[in-house]
């Protein structure tokens, strides 16, 4: 018997997270999450019992024979995705830190966002808007928010105030995109992907976000990475401009993709 599948999928990717992602799923159920979506979680060739924990609460499961990084297992998401049919896709972090009760707005902007004839494509839940509760970030970090909100900002005149938010809800147009060839940054998919989706004519929305501080396990952000990160990052946004703005990579695809959404607007 044919298996039947939600509208929206929830992708998870995870590495080395058994001790934080079972209670992700019990929040996930407490919510009543799982009632309107499936989850999917891509295991990146973890070391420790994360695909087992994943088994153990019968979510669908991907597992890396090597490790590939963070973007690729989004990008394995997206695939998936694509591949079964859904029509929305939300993407969030295997450690808890974002709240299960932002999965239902993200959920109903979508939704409503094309009843309204105006999909948004892509909804960032973002911990500085107006209505999100205080977050406590690093000095470095602030500064690297600052240059990339000012970049994205330079270059295609939307402000962006969470532009590293990993919390993000995706039309079936936009992960179709992504999960084409070279659309995608399979190392560090940021601030520089938002500048990407914008300058190609996707809609780009964000929306109050609850999100906590890791408490257990090693961040892919610790140590000096921030500092090579902020760096990659910067040069990576200027890459993407270059890219569009000038050599016009994707748009004319990207046109058809949207439906001409100028003309019929």
């Amino acid at each position: 018997m044919k298996e039947k599948r939600k509208e929206l999928l929830i992708i998870i990717p995870a590495y080395n997270e058994e001790q934080n992602i079972g209670k992700l799923f019990e929040n996930l159920q407490a919510a009543g999450v799982r009632e309107y979506a499936d989850l999917l979680v891509i295991n990146d060739a973890s070391k420790d019992n994360t695909a087992k924990v994943c088994r153990e609460y019968g979510v669908h499961l991907v597992t890396h024979v090597y490790n590939l990084g963070y973007g690729c297992g989004l990008q394995s998401g997206y695939m998936y995705g694509l591949k079964y049919g859904y029509r929305y896709i939300i993407q969030m972090d295997a450690d808890g830190q974002h709240d299960v009760s932002n999965v239902s707005g993200i959920y109903a902007e979508l939704v409503e966002s094309e009843q309204r004839g105006k999909p948004i494509d892509l909804v960032l839940g973002s911990r500085f808007v107006k209505g999100a509760p205080g977050y406590p970030t690093t000095l470095l970090k602030s500064i690297a928010y600052t240059l990339f909100r000012f970049l994205i900002w330079l270059g295609t005149g939307q402000k962006i105030m969470d532009p590293t938010t990993g919390l993000q809800g995706l039309s079936r147009k936009a992960f179709c995109f992504y999960a084409g060839y070279n659309h995608f940054d399979d190392k560090y998919p940021d601030a520089n992907m938002i500048m990407q989706m914008v300058l190609l004519g996707f809609r780009v929305k964000e929306i109050p976000a609850l999100m906590h501080t890791r408490t257990v396990g090693v961040s892919m952000h610790s140590g000096i990475k921030p500092a090579i990160y902020m760096f990659r990052m910067m040069f990576s946004i200027i890459a993407v401009w270059i890219r569009i703005k000038l050599f016009r990579v994707d748009v004319e695809a990207v046109h058809v993709l949207l439906g001409n959404r100028e003309e019929t607007e």
